[in-house]
């Protein structure tokens, strides 16, 4: 049996970090036995914690606390001092602090298999893609979420072609089947009016800036519709203020950090993916396993989850915020169009990005690396 230890930068609820639980819990336990290491110390807020998941399924779990990046060198002490007593026939990292600090600790403790996780098209620090690069030479595949994000890592951040791997994420539709909606009322939004849901962080990345900056021309045009950001971040003070100053504090509402998001979109009539830049987005993905229709800008993995269509009607060029807004009106007046965007979408969900075809994906790339080249 071999032994594989997964690395995260944290274990606060997000995509990679989802991803990293379903792999840990899901990988054929008659084959390999798992453990997690956590940089981070464990989430505060226990209902943003991934950990009881992992505790329930009886892979053992280490944080070591570490808070800030100057602390990088106790992590790297730490996690080598871990991994020589435990030793891992493969070491699978997500997230960059993660992959950076794995991939040394794990070369200082004898690893043989090092396999690093991309999440994202980085545009936001050149820095971390020259310290990835770095620091990539002991890494045999850097498995990307997305074709786009293997090209940009290829020619943008400099990664080697023949070391790089496409595994999209995935999604369990039985989550989103038969679930009751979200109680609108609770989000401030009065009964009867129906909503528009926007689902992340609230952080540049995510474009929610530049939803608000338009969203009075499609809420003017669906008097019956509200905006919901659901999602918490460094933002939301600005956000707020900003939804203030354009007067639109009856019709656009943060509740914050939810952990019903099943139900949210069972609530909402469509998602908006308003996103700068992204890997592969979760949502969208969710969104579709929920039956919903989607209006997105065209963002790394967006074409690759809704199709490559020409001229879809979910998806935007990212600098066309005129079109988005057309879009938005478009689904929502046409009951007919949203209903065959709804059923594509969640098909499309079901045959092409089931989680147990990415789960099977993972199994076949480990087996190949510790099968051919065999335990050092």
């Amino acid at each position: 049996m071999h032994h594989i230890a997964f690395c995260t930068t944290e274990l606060r609820n997000g995509g990679a970090e989802r991803c990293l639980v379903e792999l840990a819990t899901r990988l054929d336990r008659g084959k390999f036995r798992c453990s997690v290491v956590s940089l981070a110390p464990p989430p505060s807020d226990v209902a943003r914690s991934l950990a009881p998941r992992l505790e329930a399924a009886g892979v053992p779990i280490q944080f070591l606390n570490v808070t800030r990046t100057t602390q990088a060198w106790r992590a790297l002490r730490e996690l080598t001092r871990i991994w020589r007593g435990d030793t891992p026939d493969l070491v699978q990292a997500f997230l960059f602090h993660a992959n950076v600090v794995s991939r040394i600790a794990a070369s200082r403790a004898g690893v043989p298999h090092i396999v690093a996780g991309i999440r994202v098209a980085e545009r936001r620090s050149r820095w971390r893609l020259r310290l990835d690069r770095w620091t990539a030479g002991n890494v045999e595949r850097h498995v990307c979420v997305s074709e786009a994000v293997a090209k940009f890592s290829r020619d943008v951040g400099g990664l080697p072609a023949d070391r790089i791997e496409v595994i999209p994420n995935g999604v369990d539709v039985r989550t989103y089947e038969n679930v009751s909606p979200a109680a609108l009322t609770s989000f401030g939004v009065q009964p009867g009016r129906r909503i528009v849901v926007c689902i992340g962080r609230l952080d540049p990345q995510k474009g929610q800036f530049w939803l608000l900056d338009h969203a009075s021309d499609w809420l003017k045009q669906l008097p019956e519709h509200d905006l919901v950001f659901v999602g918490d971040g460094p933002d939301r003070a600005q956000l707020e203020s900003k939804i203030a100053a354009l007067g639109l504090q009856n019709r656009v509402h943060l509740p914050g950090f939810r952990a019903d998001v099943p139900a949210i979109l069972a609530a909402a009539d469509l998602l908006v993916v308003p996103s700068a830049w992204e890997g592969m987005p979760n949502v969208v993905l969710e969104a579709m396993a929920a039956g919903r229709a989607i209006v997105a800008r065209d963002v790394e993995g967006v074409r690759e989850l809704l199709g490559a269509t020409p001229n879809s009607p979910q998806i935007t060029p990212i600098d066309n915020a005129q079109l988005f807004s057309h879009q938005v009106v478009a689904i929502l007046s046409d009951a007919e169009l949203r209903a065959s965007l709804e059923e594509q979408n969640r098909a499309r969900a079901a045959q092409e990005f089931s989680l147990e075809s990415m789960v099977r994906r993972y199994e076949t790339l480990y087996e190949s690396l510790l099968l051919r080249q065999g335990k050092k």
